[in-house]
Protein backbone atom coordinates (compact mmCIF):
# COMPACT_ATOMS: atom_id res chain seq x y z
CA UNK A 1 0.00 0.00 0.00
CA UNK A 2 1.39 3.31 -1.21
CA UNK A 3 1.59 6.50 0.87
CA UNK A 4 0.55 10.06 -0.31
CA UNK A 5 4.23 10.66 -1.29
CA UNK A 6 4.93 7.38 -2.93
CA UNK A 7 6.04 7.48 -6.81
CA UNK A 8 3.51 5.87 -8.81
CA UNK A 9 4.44 2.69 -10.94
CA UNK A 10 2.88 4.68 -14.21
CA UNK A 11 -0.27 6.63 -15.29
CA UNK A 12 -3.38 5.02 -14.04
CA UNK A 13 -6.67 4.13 -16.24
CA UNK A 14 -9.08 2.54 -14.07
CA UNK A 15 -9.13 4.26 -10.56
CA UNK A 16 -11.27 3.41 -7.83
CA UNK A 17 -11.74 6.11 -5.05
CA UNK A 18 -12.98 4.49 -1.53
CA UNK A 19 -13.80 5.87 1.53
CA UNK A 20 -16.46 6.44 3.78
CA UNK A 21 -20.36 8.49 3.00
CA UNK A 22 -19.23 12.51 2.87
CA UNK A 23 -14.98 11.59 3.06
CA UNK A 24 -15.06 13.15 0.09
CA UNK A 25 -14.56 10.55 -2.67
CA UNK A 26 -16.73 11.79 -5.31
CA UNK A 27 -15.04 15.21 -5.16
CA UNK A 28 -11.53 13.70 -5.53
CA UNK A 29 -12.56 10.98 -7.88
CA UNK A 30 -13.92 13.79 -10.12
CA UNK A 31 -10.03 15.71 -10.27
CA UNK A 32 -8.63 12.34 -10.41
CA UNK A 33 -10.26 11.87 -13.28
CA UNK A 34 -9.75 15.49 -14.52
CA UNK A 35 -5.63 14.88 -13.88
CA UNK A 36 -5.50 11.63 -16.17
CA UNK A 37 -8.36 12.45 -18.60
CA UNK A 38 -10.48 9.57 -17.73
CA UNK A 39 -14.02 10.15 -17.35
CA UNK A 40 -15.87 10.07 -14.62
CA UNK A 41 -18.76 8.07 -13.65
CA UNK A 42 -20.87 8.51 -10.64
CA UNK A 43 -21.54 5.13 -8.96
CA UNK A 44 -24.65 6.80 -7.25
CA UNK A 45 -26.24 7.39 -10.11
CA UNK A 46 -25.83 4.06 -11.51
CA UNK A 47 -27.38 2.51 -8.98
CA UNK A 48 -30.28 4.53 -7.48
CA UNK A 49 -33.76 4.70 -9.68
CA UNK A 50 -36.33 6.85 -9.00
CA UNK A 51 -37.87 7.09 -5.02
CA UNK A 52 -34.63 6.04 -3.99
CA UNK A 53 -35.11 2.28 -5.42
CA UNK A 54 -32.17 0.67 -6.96
CA UNK A 55 -32.53 0.09 -10.63
CA UNK A 56 -32.53 -3.04 -12.34
CA UNK A 57 -29.82 -2.43 -15.20
CA UNK A 58 -27.60 -1.81 -12.17
CA UNK A 59 -24.94 -4.41 -12.99
CA UNK A 60 -25.19 -4.15 -15.85
CA UNK A 61 -24.50 -0.64 -16.13
CA UNK A 62 -21.41 -1.40 -13.84
CA UNK A 63 -20.19 -3.61 -16.66
CA UNK A 64 -20.36 -1.94 -19.10
CA UNK A 65 -18.63 1.04 -17.61
CA UNK A 66 -15.84 -1.16 -16.20
CA UNK A 67 -15.60 -2.72 -19.83
CA UNK A 68 -13.91 0.77 -21.15
CA UNK A 69 -10.06 1.19 -21.36
CA UNK A 70 -10.30 4.42 -19.22
CA UNK A 71 -12.69 5.26 -16.14
CA UNK A 72 -13.02 6.37 -12.78
CA UNK A 73 -15.66 6.00 -10.16
CA UNK A 74 -16.51 5.49 -6.47
CA UNK A 75 -15.75 1.82 -5.12
CA UNK A 76 -19.18 1.25 -3.81
CA UNK A 77 -21.74 -1.49 -2.90
CA UNK A 78 -21.48 -4.79 -2.51
CA UNK A 79 -22.68 -6.32 -5.79
CA UNK A 80 -20.64 -4.46 -7.92
CA UNK A 81 -17.03 -3.99 -6.01
CA UNK A 82 -16.07 -7.40 -7.70
CA UNK A 83 -16.33 -6.16 -10.81
CA UNK A 84 -14.71 -2.82 -10.41
CA UNK A 85 -11.69 -4.38 -8.20
CA UNK A 86 -11.58 -6.64 -11.14
CA UNK A 87 -10.70 -4.38 -13.87
CA UNK A 88 -9.44 -1.53 -11.73
CA UNK A 89 -5.57 -0.89 -11.87
CA UNK A 90 -5.57 1.70 -8.80
CA UNK A 91 -7.96 2.10 -6.01
CA UNK A 92 -7.24 5.64 -3.83
CA UNK A 93 -8.19 5.21 -0.32
CA UNK A 94 -9.51 8.46 1.43
CA UNK A 95 -8.87 7.15 4.88
CA UNK A 96 -9.11 11.14 6.34
CA UNK A 97 -10.10 11.54 10.08
CA UNK A 98 -13.56 11.08 10.99
CA UNK A 99 -15.13 12.75 13.79
CA UNK A 100 -12.58 15.96 12.46
CA UNK A 101 -13.52 15.95 9.05
CA UNK A 102 -15.86 13.32 7.75
CA UNK A 103 -18.95 13.72 10.15
CA UNK A 104 -18.93 17.32 10.17
CA UNK A 105 -19.01 17.19 6.19
CA UNK A 106 -21.73 14.63 5.62
CA UNK A 107 -23.38 16.65 8.22
CA UNK A 108 -23.59 19.99 6.75
CA UNK A 109 -23.65 18.55 2.99
CA UNK A 110 -27.07 17.08 4.18
CA UNK A 111 -28.73 20.13 5.77
CA UNK A 112 -27.36 22.12 2.72
CA UNK A 113 -28.96 19.55 0.14
CA UNK A 114 -32.25 19.25 2.42
CA UNK A 115 -32.59 23.11 2.80
CA UNK A 116 -32.03 24.01 -0.93
CA UNK A 117 -33.96 20.55 -1.88
CA UNK A 118 -30.76 19.92 -4.24
CA UNK A 119 -31.80 16.74 -7.09
CA UNK A 120 -29.10 14.59 -6.76
CA UNK A 121 -29.62 10.95 -8.35
CA UNK A 122 -32.36 10.48 -10.58
CA UNK A 123 -34.60 13.10 -9.28
CA UNK A 124 -34.15 12.06 -5.67
CA UNK A 125 -33.77 14.35 -3.10
CA UNK A 126 -32.82 14.18 0.09
CA UNK A 127 -35.21 12.95 2.67
CA UNK A 128 -36.81 14.83 5.11
CA UNK A 129 -34.41 15.42 8.34
CA UNK A 130 -36.66 14.24 11.14
CA UNK A 131 -35.61 10.48 9.21
CA UNK A 132 -32.18 10.32 11.14
CA UNK A 133 -34.06 9.13 14.13
CA UNK A 134 -36.48 6.30 12.08
CA UNK A 135 -34.21 5.16 9.29
CA UNK A 136 -30.67 3.15 10.36
CA UNK A 137 -29.70 3.88 6.21
CA UNK A 138 -29.87 7.99 7.07
CA UNK A 139 -26.87 8.62 5.24
CA UNK A 140 -25.36 10.33 8.81
CA UNK A 141 -26.20 7.42 10.39
CA UNK A 142 -24.65 5.26 8.05
CA UNK A 143 -21.75 6.98 7.70
CA UNK A 144 -21.42 6.87 11.59
CA UNK A 145 -21.87 2.91 11.21
CA UNK A 146 -19.71 2.39 8.66
CA UNK A 147 -16.99 4.62 9.24
CA UNK A 148 -14.45 1.06 10.22
CA UNK A 149 -15.52 -0.73 7.30
CA UNK A 150 -12.68 0.61 4.86
CA UNK A 151 -10.54 -1.02 8.01
CA UNK A 152 -11.08 -4.59 6.85
CA UNK A 153 -12.07 -3.97 3.45
CA UNK A 154 -9.25 -2.82 1.72
CA UNK A 155 -6.17 -4.46 3.48
CA UNK A 156 -8.66 -7.81 1.76
CA UNK A 157 -8.60 -6.20 -0.99
CA UNK A 158 -5.05 -5.74 -1.71
CA UNK A 159 -4.81 -9.21 -0.68
CA UNK A 160 -7.36 -10.75 -3.37
CA UNK A 161 -5.29 -8.39 -6.03
CA UNK A 162 -1.67 -7.77 -5.23
CA UNK A 163 -1.17 -6.38 -8.56
CA UNK A 164 -3.78 -3.24 -7.57
CA UNK A 165 -1.79 -0.29 -6.87
CA UNK A 166 -3.26 0.93 -3.62
CA UNK A 167 -2.87 4.60 -2.18
CA UNK A 168 -3.31 5.59 1.11
CA UNK A 169 -4.37 9.05 1.74
CA UNK A 170 -5.22 10.20 5.27
CA UNK A 171 -5.78 13.54 4.98
CA UNK A 172 -6.79 16.66 3.18
CA UNK A 173 -3.15 17.75 2.95
CA UNK A 174 -2.35 14.11 2.00
CA UNK A 175 -5.01 14.87 -1.32
CA UNK A 176 -3.39 17.69 -2.33
CA UNK A 177 0.22 16.76 -2.10
CA UNK A 178 -0.38 13.50 -3.89
CA UNK A 179 -2.76 15.16 -6.93
CA UNK A 180 -0.07 17.89 -7.09
CA UNK A 181 3.09 15.35 -6.59
CA UNK A 182 3.22 11.22 -7.61
CA UNK A 183 -0.53 11.64 -9.84
CA UNK A 184 0.92 14.81 -11.39
CA UNK A 185 4.13 13.38 -12.33
CA UNK A 186 2.89 10.18 -14.28
CA UNK A 187 4.01 9.23 -17.59
CA UNK A 188 0.55 10.83 -20.39
CA UNK A 189 2.00 8.66 -22.52
CA UNK A 190 -0.98 5.61 -23.06
CA UNK A 191 1.66 3.46 -23.39
CA UNK A 192 3.09 3.68 -19.60
CA UNK A 193 0.55 1.40 -17.64
CA UNK A 194 0.30 0.83 -14.09
CA UNK A 195 -0.09 -2.74 -14.68
CA UNK A 196 -1.59 -5.04 -18.28
CA UNK A 197 -4.53 -5.95 -16.31
CA UNK A 198 -7.51 -7.45 -18.02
Amino acid sequence: MLRFDDPLPGRPRRILVAGVSGSGKTTLAARIAEAVDAPHTEIDALFHGADWTPRAGFLDDVREMSAAETWTTEWQYGSARPLLAARADMLVWLDVPFFRTTLPRVVLRTLRRRWRNEELWNGNVERPLRTFFSDPEHIVRWAISTRRKYRHAVPALEAAHPDLVIVRLRSRREVELWLAGPLARTSPDPGVQPSARR
